[in-house]
């Protein structure tokens, strides 16, 4: 059945003399009432999205950095002095991880709605805020109790911060452009992981305070996250129709400019026969299978440092030698998604490719002798390569889901099997491995040697999906007939626009002239 066949009806129209659909403004993509009214001239197309690039992606990057800062603060608190200072075991530490991934689980398809329904930069602020509150409120922890309550309030508001990155990035750019962007607010995890390094190093040099190293870092990462808050509020745009930083032709520019997706910008209205469609197809569970197992490994995150302190290094040794960590995931996932975007349809094989040194390491690390002190660092580190893979994923989740509603539910399973990955992660880290930890050094192997496949098996089914809809072309006719929606002007004037297909709201699909991109 036609998507809006169900609610609109042929009819002829007097007044405009043309045959077509009548739809409600609210059904349609709200770039579906700007209208450039011209062809779109390359040169002013570049001017605009450079502007929109130093306007948002500043921001996005900065506040990724300091999202990933705060999430590491545990992991960086583990050595200094966190533990002893609350009385934590290592199976309470473990937790302190999961119940973060629980909280992001359980909120995560409630954040995505709410990402639809409210300005997607101002619910982004007030997240932000309440996760600054909840940082910041660590350092008055005591107990296991405290630190359980406000580990579970940071994952509520963690939900909203990568899928509202990922639908202002399908707003603002065309799915050429989306995996680089992706890749520049993601690699900040990279610097994170440095300035988290030396963040770490300065606090164990406070002495002359009554607060603890782990707590003054608590303080600092929050009293930042704080201020973003208040940019964000301020300065953060909720659609390239609104965009404060954009004239009003400069923002049927965006429009056009995105048109070339057949993604749409955005559409308040909830759409169950999307979310159905999204849940049928066999490419919504392979992203999330892929998700969850990438992500498994992800535990590594807050238990690297434990680990390279084992291997014999100092403590400050081991705070500056974090940094080498996210020198090797600034400089993989630059040149990943720069590959990706520079050769056409490679995002499968260069995420393919990226997961070779990460299964490599994760052998080498259960094989090496325990007196290969150098050997095992190496081996930890090129397990950071792979991170490109997932970073490439999840702006191609982006590129190949069509349909407002499906967006955000694709978004929402991809980011929930993420946050399921990250729950068992933690639980592998069992006092009784220690210090070789072969068990799960051999789970994240296992992890990594299938993620290859997975990429490989969904392109092989948005390829072949390709295939048949160019052989379909041309014989099919018109799909859908002429949409319209009926517009009232500033004068009060009652006018009617047509509707192009790229912002009816459909779905890739319903969208017969909708391509994969691979």
């Amino acid at each position: 059945m036609d998507p809006i066949e169900h609610k609109t009806s042929m009819e002829k129209n007097e007044k405009h003399e043309h045959y077509g659909v009548h739809v409600e403004q609210a059904e349609v993509d709200e770039g579906a009432r700007f209208n450039l009214g011209r062809d779109l001239d390359p040169t002013e197309a570049l001017r605009v999205r450079k502007k929109i690039d130093r306007h948002i992606l500043p921001m996005m990057c900065v506040l990724y950095w300091v999202q990933f800062i705060d999430k590491t603060t545990l992991g960086s608190s583990a050595i200094l002095g966190i533990r002893a200072d609350t009385h934590l075991n290592a199976n309470e530490s473990n937790w302190l991880s999961t119940i973060f991934y629980i909280s992001y689980l359980l909120f995560e398809y409630p954040q995505n709605m709410a990402l639809q329904r409210f300005p997607v930069g101002k619910w982004l602020s007030l997240n932000i805020f309440v996760w600054s509150v909840a940082l910041s409120t660590h350092a008055a922890c005591t107990s296991f109790g405290g630190l359980f309550a406000v580990r579970f309030i940071m994952g509520l508001c963690e939900g909203s911060i990568t899928a509202g990155f990922m639908i202002v990035t399908s707003m603002f750019y065309t799915r050429t452009e989306q995996s680089q962007r992706v890749g520049y607010w993601f690699l900040m995890n990279g610097t994170a992981q440095i300035i988290s390094g030396f963040l770490s190093f300065g606090v164990l040099h406070i002495t002359k305070s009554t607060l603890h190293p782990w707590q003054w870092l608590m303080i600092i990462a929050g009293l930042m996250t704080l201020i973003l808050a208040v940019c964000f509020w301020v300065f953060f745009p909720d659609s390239p129709t609104t965009a404060w930083f954009l004239t009003p032709e400069e923002r049927s520019i965006a429009v056009e400019r995105i048109k070339v997706n057949q993604t749409g910008i955005g559409n308040k209205q909830f759409k169950m026969e999307q979310v159905i469609e999204a849940l049928k197809e066999p490419k919504t569970w392979l992203f999330a299978l892929f998700s969850c197992l990438d992500n498994i490994p992800n535990s590594l995150t807050n238990q690297k440092q434990i680990i390279v302190n084992s291997f014999g290094f100092t403590t400050l040794q081991t705070t500056l030698l974090g940094c080498v960590d996210g020198t090797i995931e600034i400089v993989t996932i630059w040149t990943g998604v720069t590959l990706a975007a520079r050769y056409k349809d490679a995002r499968a094989w260069v995420s393919i490719i990226y997961f070779v040194p990460n299964i490599l390491g994760s052998i080498l690390v259960n094989t090496l002798p325990w007196s290969d002190k150098v050997g095992l660092l190496f081996s930890c580190w090129i397990t950071s390569v792979g991170t490109t893979g997932f970073v490439l994923s999840l702006g191609w989740v982006t590129a190949v889901t069509a349909g407002h509603t499906k967006r955000i539910t694709m978004n929402a399973i991809m980011l929930s099997a993420y946050c399921i990955g990250n729950i068992v992660g933690p639980q592998m880290w069992q006092a009784k491995y220690a210090p070789r930890n072969r068990v799960p050094w051999g789970i994240i192997a296992v992890c990594y040697f299938i993620c290859p496949f997975l990429i490989w098996w969904i392109r092989i089914i948005l390829s072949n999906e390709n295939k048949r809809r160019d052989t379909e072309a041309e014989s099919r006719s018109t799909d859908i007939d002429d949409v319209y929606i009926e517009e009232i002007l500033d004068d009060g004037t009652k006018v009617e626009r047509k509707v192009e297909k790229a912002f009816l709201d459909l779905t890739d699909v319903q969208n017969k002239d909708f391509r994969y991109v691979l």
